[in-house]
């Protein structure tokens, strides 16, 4: 049952004989406790919190005979009834020292120095800390020493964030820093999900199979949807990590509301307003476009965001363009494969979405055509960026900024173009942009900027 360490599971999810389960509960080696409590609003889930009574139904239920209540909130990961019984390892997880585990020959700038200085000692103080870094600043390299000092302590390490895309990327940078540690990837299809380990890699979702495992939670792109919105999500962090843990908060864009707490001081804080080669963040540029969306439906684009993506093509440089909605990505995708058949189109629902974004990882793909699903998380050396359609209010003030934080984040391209074609301007663009000139200026102010 040594599987089982770090996870609570419903009793018949157990591969094990009901005989055995039973004797391990009254050795105390395993401890289980109701699926749903009764409240006196109705139903809570004891796996993902919901209490939302609209999120529960009924069904007549074969192993208890009677017509059994449910939680449609976290049905996706099997049904937890009011019959069932979840059960995890009351008995403390295992572990094992590692010295000097971190094996990386980069260097850290002074900014990203001092961040993770502060993250170490928040890790060996078990406090709560929020790193606000601007994209491109190095945030995973600035986690090395701390999660080093935490598996040199025999703790255990997890690492979340809101996507599979972004687990997938941070995957062989983790186990090429940590190469004696073993490295477990949780997300939806991954063989290794659940299966714990003193490194863990996973999205939030799937954190709602951990219980009290981990000694270190650290929280990726914190403003990110879903997380942002989903308070489910928020309490399978705090079931994931052990009651005496530290926890780590990134973010490149923290919500307003977080903003004016690290103001007035009730939000501990370390912000980072440079990347890591000292030079400016691109500002985006705003340009009138009509109403593209009447164009597209005459089946052309209009002429200035066509001339962008023509340029982009003759002089070989990788773009992204990002649009509001999928089918607008499927008409835009459609005429510009006219032009090059070597564009596509990638959103969430996309069957190739891992193939196409490698492909344009590895140069063969020119430009590829994407909603917000690749706001962040991909990155790719030389590349501009555009938007069609920036006043949509899928766009937001901090999916702008994310998007905008696509170009220039190498040191050996730190420049790029940020275009936001518009059918009127908004206030989150707005905000997107004095966003980064605001980072920008503090940088100057540090003497954190090159030029």
């Amino acid at each position: 049952m040594a599987w089982l360490y770090g996870q609570r599971l419903p009793r018949e999810q157990l591969p094990f004989s009901q005989d055995d389960i039973d004797a391990a509960l009254h050795a105390s080696w395993l401890h289980e406790q109701p699926g749903l409590i009764k409240t006196s609003q109705g139903w809570r889930c004891v796996r993902c919190g919901n209490d939302d009574r609209s999120r529960f139904a009924s069904f007549p239920c074969a192993r208890c005979g009677t017509d059994c209540c449910y939680c449609r909130k976290c049905l996706s990961m099997g049904r937890i009834s009011s019959c069932t019984r979840l059960v995890h390892v009351k008995k403390p997880l295992p572990s094992e020292q590692y010295a000097a585990p971190l094996d990386w020959n980069g260097t850290l700038s002074a900014a990203q120095e001092k961040a993770a200085m502060e993250v170490k000692q928040a890790v060996l103080n078990g406090r709560e800390l929020l790193v606000w870094a601007v994209c491109g600043a190095g945030k995973t390299e600035l986690l090395f020493p701390a999660i080093a000092v935490a598996l040199e302590q025999g703790w255990r390490v997890g690492l979340a964030t809101p996507r599979t895309d972004v687990v997938r990327e941070l995957a062989p940078r983790f186990r090429q820093a940590f190469p004696r540690v073993p490295l477990t990837v949780w997300y939806g299809g991954s063989e290794e999900r659940g299966r714990i380990a003193p490194l863990v890699l996973s999205t939030t979702h799937q954190l709602l199979r951990a219980y009290r495992a981990f000694d270190v939670m650290i929280i990726d792109e914190v403003d990110a949807f879903p997380y942002s919105v989903e308070p489910m999500l928020e309490y399978a962090v705090s079931q994931a990590r052990k009651e005496q843990s530290s926890l780590i908060y990134l973010t490149a864009t923290p919500s307003r509301a977080w903003q004016l707490d690290i103001r007035r001081g009730k939000r501990q804080a370390v912000v980072i307003p440079a990347r890591y080669h000292g030079q400016p963040l691109p500002v985006p540029s705003f340009e009138w476009c009509g109403n593209w969306r009447k164009r597209l439906e005459r089946g052309r684009l209009p002429e200035n965001v066509l001339a962008w993506v023509l340029r982009r093509l003759e002089q070989g440089k990788q773009a992204f363009l990002f649009v509001p909605h999928i089918d607008e990505l499927e008409a835009v995708t459609h005429l510009l494969q006219q032009v090059d058949n070597r564009i596509v189109g990638v959103h969430a629902e996309a069957p190739d979405r891992a193939e196409y974004v490698q492909a344009f990882r590895d140069g063969s793909v020119p430009l590829l055509v994407t909603t917000t699903i690749l706001e962040r998380g991909v990155t790719v050396p030389n590349i501009d960026v555009a938007v069609l359609g920036a006043e949509d209010r899928i766009f937001t003030e901090s999916a702008l900024v994310q998007i905008a934080g696509r170009v220039g984040r190498s040191a050996s391209f730190p420049d790029g173009d940020v275009r936001f074609f518009h059918h009127g301007k908004t206030t989150e663009m707005v905000r997107a942009r004095r966003h980064i000139l605001r980072m920008n200026e503090e940088a100057k102010k540090r003497g954190l900027l090159h030029r």
